[in-house]
């Protein structure tokens, strides 16, 4: 159920190396951004002035990303919403009609758009800027392997994110992080530049913004990524306060078995079922989940 953070984070790279290519682009042809190299110590850089553009950069790139996170969800992962009034199939009605009482029971005042995309992978996620403007969107392959009980507590879950506010925490982090990544991105590209010809200095730092750009943005994603696995403790706990927590509980059990008896068929072809097992072979993999261990989080649910 991770896919909530990866299309996040995913938005959140393409949204600010579009805008940090459009800037430099601007800067280097009109000089706008001459100031931020200029009367500064040690490299020459204003810092005050970087710090404060890396801000207005780092927070609008994570805010223009969680404003697209409905639209991006439904367009990459060609979700089918349910209409309300008109459902095209008994399972249709039955998956909105969870969604509803769910919500009601979680204290929405509005029920988040739902849908279903196609895929065999056993996933559901929940997105969206605002609680009014979220979507619940399951995979067909949850509904073809999970039983109605253990269906319902992932739904809980997902709801449980929309209802404490998740997506808006995280996109205040994310602009955290983005301002450490504009910053460190300008100033590493600065240094780089002063090793290079004077002619083709200006090329130089461009390229390395956008180069330093992605690798502190996928670094910075070791930061979302461990607050996001402290956040699904809480969605478990919400989960099992809105269905129960033995819906709960079984919803993470037929789960963890799906994931064993993949395992076991060692199925190579399906890329959601491989991250699984790379998140529970590989230790430094872990670093990079939004999820923590399965086991972990059974374990934590029935203690309380």
């Amino acid at each position: 159920m991770g896919k909530r953070i990866l299309l996040f984070l995913l938005t959140n790279i393409l949204v600010m190396t579009t805008i940090v290519i459009v800037w430099t682009l601007i800067t280097s042809f009109t000089n706008i951004d001459g100031s931020y190299y200029t009367g500064g110590q040690g490299l020459g850089i204003d810092y005050t002035t970087l710090i404060v553009f890396s801000i207005v950069i780092g927070f609008t790139g994570a805010f223009i990303s969680l404003a697209m996170s409905r639209i991006t969800a439904k367009w990459m992962m060609k979700v089918k919403v349910i209409k309300p009034d008109s459902p095209s199939s008994a399972q249709e009605q039955a998956v909105y009609e969870k969604v509803e009482r769910l919500s009601r029971a979680a204290g929405l005042t509005h029920t988040p758009e739902v849908g279903i995309y196609q895929s065999n992978e056993v996933n559901a996620f929940a997105t969206g800027p605002t609680k009014k403007r979220s979507l619940v969107a399951v995979s067909q392959g949850l509904l073809d392997t999970m039983d109605d009980e253990a269906v319902e507590g992932v739904i809980a879950h997902e709801i449980a994110h929309i209802a404490n506010g998740d997506m808006v925490t995280m996109t205040l982090l994310q602009g955290i992080v983005n301002t450490f990544v504009v910053f460190l991105s300008r100033v590493a590209a600065l240094i780089v530049s002063r090793f290079v010809r004077s002619e083709i200095q200006w090329l130089v730092q461009f390229i390395a913004i956008i180069v330093f750009q992605i690798l502190f943005s996928i670094l910075g994603s070791l930061v979302v990524s461990a607050y996001s696995r402290r956040r699904e403790y809480h969605a478990d706990n919400g989960g099992a306060a809105i269905a129960g927590r033995d819906k709960m509980a079984h919803a993470l059990r037929s789960l963890q078995a799906y994931i064993d008896r993949a395992h076991l068929n060692d199925r190579a072809d399906d890329s959601a079922i491989q991250t699984m097992k790379i998140s529970s072979k590989r230790s430094f993999i872990t670093l990079f989940s939004s999820h923590p261990p399965l086991e972990e989080r059974i374990a934590k649910l029935e203690q309380r």
